[in-house]
């Protein structure tokens, strides 16, 4: 008998897939290629859920998480993502949404509820930003730097070495290309962007289907 395994992205705009108006963003192409998968007869079934909400900061993710995960709970077993950052590290008037402490404290809490749910836990990296946004406060009144985002994205890559998680570093996949990789505004990948961030979650999610 075929399996049936959830996997659950949890995340802000960029795992919705804010600006892609031609393939919906990197989770929705990996959710369509599961699907052609399953639908050609091979292997087990993959469902993905795209948990993606646009501003969230894992302050946001702590609130839901608990019931998303009791919602979506296959028996046969549940892939869980986690991809946040991006808000987290963004200053206003002076101050960051979630500061690096409480930033590590949210990512290990989310991690232990998680692990109730599944051993198969992946820790995304943040994104490197356009060089012309890097340190310059924006129409939103929001204030983003690569350094911040380096800063942050060790506290993943640690947490992911602490617990013997996968870390998915698309932040190395953008760096070089990152300004042709991202929209106008950025932060978001524009279409080519989601595509090298579902190439490079393609594996992964083969190992499943």
């Amino acid at each position: 008998m075929k399996k049936i395994t959830y996997g659950l992205f949890f995340g802000d705009s960029i795992t919705y897939g804010e600006y892609d108006g031609v393939f919906g963003g990197w989770v929705d192409i990996l959710k369509r290629y599961a699907l052609q998968q399953f639908h050609r007869g091979d292997g087990d079934e993959l469902i993905l859920f795209n948990l993606g909400i646009g501003g969230e900061t894992t302050e946001g993710l702590m609130k839901r998480m608990p019931h998303e995960l009791t919602a979506r709970n296959s028996p046969d077993g549940n892939l869980v993502f986690i991809a946040y950052g991006a808000n987290d590290l963004a200053a206003k008037n002076g101050r960051q949404m979630v500061d690096p402490e409480k930033f590590k404290k949210n990512i290990e809490n989310a991690v232990r509820q998680a692990k109730q749910f599944s051993d198969d836990i992946y820790l995304i990296s943040i994104l490197p930003i356009s060089q012309k946004i890097d340190g310059v406060i924006v129409n939103s009144g929001k204030l983003r730097s690569n350094e911040e985002v380096i800063r942050y994205n060790h506290i993943l890559k640690d947490i992911a070495d602490k617990d013997s998680l996968t870390y998915i570093d698309f932040y190395s996949a953008f760096f070089k290309d990152k300004e042709i990789l991202l929209s106008a505004d950025g932060v978001h990948p524009n279409e080519k962007g989601y595509g090298i961030m579902a190439e490079t979650a393609m594996p992964i999610i083969e190992k499943y289907i």
